[in-house]
């Protein structure tokens, strides 16, 4: 048995009020602006959080490399930078010792690069091959990373030293601190000998590399070749962007 209660006519009207309330509300161009706008926000929203997740991954790979600057004198060594390691394989023990000193040098070297226009790469891959990963008596020592010799003919007391190991008439320059060492790496590029070095690009570390050879840093005939090959296994040219 059906029974179909009568609507009081107040309420009727009520609803039927409410209703073409509603519907002019919906339809209203204000309402749409604010949808779409509303639509706007939540899909940029996932875009910004879509790229935030990359790059937090690395789009690289995971952990990939970070420079941060947190400001500081660039023309002292003081100051910038951050973490350095790429994670596309599996790293060999020695590729780890020699991250290790990257991540504990690349502030001073991306400092350096700022300040007079080497390349943080050659100048960390020059650190790395010369002071043996830092673990050089030269590097542990005198905190000299670069081999760099004394020729001055009227050094003070411990300005420089002669190692056991090194000819007796080699005295290679003693520093406070490896920053000390960086910096008067720079100080030595800048000379005549190596001025071609800096019309090439910053970013051309294989460039660099052939120079030095050329400009006679070392006498090792392969010395471009084996800076070549640790910039690009380490990765460090990524620092010269």
């Amino acid at each position: 048995m059906k029974v179909n209660l009568p609507i009081p006519r107040g309420w009727r009207l009520f609803i039927e009020d409410l209703y073409r309330r509603l519907h002019r509300q919906v339809t209203s161009p204000w309402t749409k602006v604010s949808v779409l706008i509303l639509l706007a926000i939540v899909v940029t929203r996932k875009e910004l959080s879509f790229t935030v997740s990359l790059n937090g991954g690395g789009l690289f790979g995971v952990n990939s490399a970070s420079v941060f600057s947190d400001g500081g004198n660039a023309r002292d060594g003081s100051a910038k930078l951050v973490s350095f390691r790429p994670e596309k394989r599996n790293w060999t023990a020695r590729e780890l010792k020699q991250l290790e000193y990257i991540n504990q040098y690349q502030r001073i070297a991306v400092a350096q690069m700022d300040a007079h226009g080497i390349p943080a790469s050659i100048t960390l891959a020059q650190g790395l091959l010369e002071s043996g990963t830092g673990q050089s008596t030269l590097a542990t020592r005198s905190n000299n990373h670069f081999g760099l010799k004394c020729f001055s003919k009227t050094c003070s007391k411990g300005h420089c030293s002669n190692h056991s190991d090194d000819h007796h008439k080699d005295f290679f320059r003693n520093f406070a601190t490896p920053e000390e060492s960086y910096l008067a790496h720079s100080q030595l590029l800048r000379k005549d000998r190596y001025r071609k070095l800096f019309t090439l690009d910053r970013k051309d570390y294989r460039g660099w590399a052939r120079g030095l050879s050329k400009a006679g840093y070392a006498t090792d005939p392969n010395y471009a070749d084996k800076l070549i090959r640790m910039i690009e296994s380490l990765e460090l040219h990524r620092l010269d962007a």
